[in-house]
């Protein structure tokens, strides 16, 4: 991201500094999950965790979705980081389209917003083709359709190939972890858990690298 649009967006997302420095209102980082606001908030960014899928409500402000994605597009790494130009419905439609953020080695995108969580390949596939969209997740929907979207900024932490079932029973609706569901998780999936957690706390720190 290029110096002057790194110093606005900043400001824009620090509650004291954007009345003074920026004349418009300040953008809150809306985050499903705990590990995802501890990011946000180490970057100094006003965050508002919103839970899964948004349960916990869309906050009256202008928003940048942000955290982690399912890839579509088979290209797509775990720690790949995308800045989204436009947010689609599962038939391809249009929720929301923008210029993206400008985030530092980011890639344009077009991410899908989806009402549950996509864990197969074959899923990822038909998804891709009906859409068209590079990435999934679960919030960028909900919010593009609020109409306060300024943005959207995730990064990969499955793959195409990830097998992530069962792992929405890790987190409670308003995004804290379940640890009783995580540790059922873990005893169920093994080996295949503790790849999706690994991938998760890489693209994590991608995230947090490219906004640093």
């Amino acid at each position: 991201m290029d110096a002057d649009r790194l110093i606005r967006l900043r400001l824009r997302s620090r509650p004291k500094e954007a009345a003074a420095a920026w004349p418009t209102s300040p953008l809150i980082f809306a985050v499903a999950t705990t590990a995802e606001e501890r990011i946000a908030r180490r970057l100094g960014l006003r965050t508002a965790r919103i839970g899964v899928g948004a349960a916990a409500g869309v906050p009256e402000a202008e928003l940048v979705s942000f955290g982690l994605a399912g890839a579509l597009r088979d290209d797509l790494r775990v720690g790949d980081v995308l800045d989204a130009t436009r947010v689609v419905d599962t038939t391809g439609a249009t929720l929301w389209e923008g210029a993206g953020l400008g985030v530092r080695g980011a890639r344009p995108a077009t991410v899908l917003g989806s009402d549950v969580l996509v864990h197969d390949r074959a899923e990822r596939a038909r998804l891709r083709a009906a859409s068209g969209a590079d990435a999934v997740d679960m919030e960028s929907g909900v919010l593009a359709r609020s109409g306060r979207l300024a943005g959207v900024v995730r990064a990969i932490s499955d793959g195409v190939d990830s097998d992530v079932e069962g792992v929405d029973c890790t987190v409670h609706s308003d995004g804290r972890t379940d640890v009783v569901g995580l540790v059922r998780w873990l005893a169920t999936k093994r080996g295949a858990a503790v790849r999706s957690m690994r991938d998760a706390v890489f693209a994590l720190r991608a995230l947090e690298r490219a906004l640093a």
